[in-house]
């Protein structure tokens, strides 16, 4: 008698069921990722989404494709290290080893003994010692930014976090803003740039150099100081037509009363009745004593008086009104892309914007991954933070980078010197702005610079600091020939092969109609 058997198949371990599902999800996701860029349309991505192309970028996403590298960028980590020399220099800065309150109560100290000393040539002195100690901190925070911007390979973050400086714009010169703008961008700006845009908005209301700039400082009952509440409606969320009126500026202004800027290290005494009112967060402070609470009409809403709770409050008003999604989508797409951006791709990016509730992640992919990002023949004018960095980073791939004062008085001439811009703003980012001959002329002197290698870059400033290495930059191999030299036209190719030293090259380049554009 035969005996039955039962035959059951085997059930997949759990290791090959977590290898089935990696497999779905990376087959799904490559579903969806745009197709390979050519090498002309990966080097038009690459001088988009950063500070300008470099061999190791290219190489990077010619080896990632673009979808994967885009998703790289967006999920950058703002505490990644920069390569090794780089975060030396970082180390050693006050702005890195000193909080912010120390920092600020130095230049205090200074500015109050200032007039003390009994003679006026020992004034002179402390007044210039107290100068030195404000601008020690723009020198500084700048000097960072650009070794973040020229050797980051996390580009996008460093591209997006100027533009939200830009956008949130404050001006370096007023009151002791210069001690201030390395938090602001460390704190406020740069942990947000690739996050959420509600979270940013309210580090911003709440960071002491804002406050300062637009005169937060000083809105308080009786007297409402309107500064900030007009650009924070006008250049922050909704637009100039962004459909706010007078009355809203208003009512604005009394929500943001009380919100201020405490440099004293005691909280001020305050009547019983504030009790659990009073806010501090380093030089931050909500006074309820100045602050009026009486209930306010905003862009229809009633804010009842709550105290420092109605500014969220106004802040989530403002991140969901459609205004603000399509004004915010439009100067991404128009400082990424174009002066003039395709219509399509800021509407989809203003969706992105409002059904994410501000996601900036969200709001950037339908850019960067749209059809026109990497194929759009350049048409954006280089502003000169643009046109500097990405002739260095062209033409310097891998040097170091030891003293950025040279680059920081280039920028100066150029008019975009770093936290310089005196309007909130912010510098426009179109073209009539920055091609004019006077413009162009000192362009052609600077690029005549940096072809013969701007020495004083790659060393320190200190009198015996080492004699720089030569260049790394070879007639016969230069490492962005191949790449640049079929996008150029036959003009400038022509030019270029007349060129009987590799100075001269880099030198012809960088002064190209080409290289004006990206």
């Amino acid at each position: 008698m035969l005996q039955s058997h039962r035959f059951t198949l085997p059930r997949p371990s759990r290791r090959a069921a977590l290898l089935g599902t990696a497999v779905a999800l990376l087959l799904a996701a490559c579903a969806s990722l745009p197709p390979p860029l050519d090498p002309p349309s990966q080097l038009r991505a690459a001088n988009r989404i950063g500070w300008g192309a470099t061999t190791g970028q290219l190489d990077q996403i010619a080896t990632q494709g673009w979808g994967r590298y885009v998703e790289q960028q967006l999920n950058a980590d703002p505490k990644a290290p920069l390569p090794a020399f780089a975060e030396a220099q970082i180390a050693q800065l006050d702005i890195t080893s000193k909080t912010l309150n120390e920092r600020v109560q130095e230049v205090e100290t200074l500015r109050k003994n200032q007039d003390k000393p009994p003679t006026e040539a020992e004034r002179v002195v402390a007044r210039q010692a107290y100068q030195n100690g404000l601008n020690k901190g723009s020198r500084e925070a700048g000097h960072r930014f650009l070794l973040r911007a020229l050797y980051s390979d996390q580009q996008l973050l460093e591209h997006i976090s100027a533009f939200w400086f830009n956008h949130f714009n404050v001006h370096q010169y007023k009151r002791e803003i210069r001690v201030l703008v390395s938090d602001y961008e460390d704190r406020a700006l740069r942990p947000n740039a690739l996050g959420s845009f509600r979270t940013m908005l309210g580090a911003v209301a709440r960071h002491p150099a804002m406050l300062r700039y637009l005169d937060n400082d000083q809105n308080g009952i009786p007297r409402v100081n309107e500064n900030y509440a007009r650009e924070l409606l006008e250049l922050h969320t909704l637009g100039v037509d962004g459909g706010y009126s007078q009355r809203d500026v208003q009512e604005l202004a009394r929500v943001l009363t009380g919100f201020g800027v405490r440099l004293d290290p005691e909280d001020p005494k305050l009547p019983p009745k504030f009790n659990g009112q009073y806010v501090r967060e380093g030089l931050y402070e909500f006074n309820p004593a100045r602050h009026d609470f009486g209930d306010k009409q905003l862009l229809g809403q009633t804010i009842k008086g709550s105290g420092a709770k109605e500014l969220d409050q106004v802040l989530d008003l403002l991140v969901a009104h459609p205004s603000t999604a399509r004004f915010v989508s439009r100067k991404l797409a128009q400082f990424f892309l174009a002066d003039q951006p395709p219509a399509a791709v800021v509407e989809r990016m203003a969706a992105a914007f409002q059904q994410s509730g501000g996601d900036i992640k969200a709001t950037l992919r339908p850019l960067l991954l749209s059809s026109e990002f990497a194929s759009l023949p350049p048409a954006k004018f280089k502003d000169p933070q643009h046109y500097l960095l990405s002739g260095l980073r062209a033409g310097f791939e891998g040097q170091q980078m030891l003293n950025s004062q040279p680059l920081a008085g280039w920028l100066r001439r150029l008019g975009q010197g770093l936290y310089d811009r005196q309007t909130p703003d912010g510098y426009p980012p179109q073209a009539e702005a920055w091609n004019s001959a006077g413009q162009m002329s000192l362009r052609f002197e600077i690029a005549r610079q940096m072809g013969g290698g701007v020495p004083a870059l790659f060393k320190g400033e200190a009198a015996d600091a080492p004699k720089p290495p030569p260049p790394p930059y070879k007639l016969d191999a230069p490492p962005m020939r191949s790449r640049i030299e079929p996008s150029l036209s036959p003009a400038t190719r022509g030019a270029l092969a007349q060129a009987d030293s590799p100075q001269l090259w880099l030198t012809l380049l960088l002064s190209s109609p080409e290289f004006m554009n990206r």
